[in-house]
């Protein structure tokens, strides 16, 4: 239960919201893609992907000095079906 807990408060933020349909659509992005997308400071959008992370919805791979973001293949069944309600 703690876990889908975790998932639904990741989620359960506009910025996030917006972050998780724009890798959706982008399939992939750094930070600073995603920044200018959700029209949010660099630092707080790291912070909202950091949430994201956490909860194993996100997955990162870094590029040289970027990092980019993607939904993570390896998320669990609810957060997989959460993520096709948005």
């Amino acid at each position: 239960m703690e876990e889908k807990e975790k998932i639904l408060k990741a989620i359960a933020n506009k910025r996030r919201l917006a972050i998780v349909r724009y890798l959706k659509i982008r399939r992939e992005a750094t930070v600073g893609d995603i920044s200018e997308e959700i029209k949010l400071s660099f630092r707080s959008t790291s912070k909202h992907l950091a949430i994201l992370l956490a909860a194993d919805i996100l997955a990162r791979t870094q590029v040289s000095l970027e990092m980019h973001y993607r939904l993570s293949d390896s998320m669990n069944l609810f957060a997989s079906s959460v993520m096709r309600l948005l």
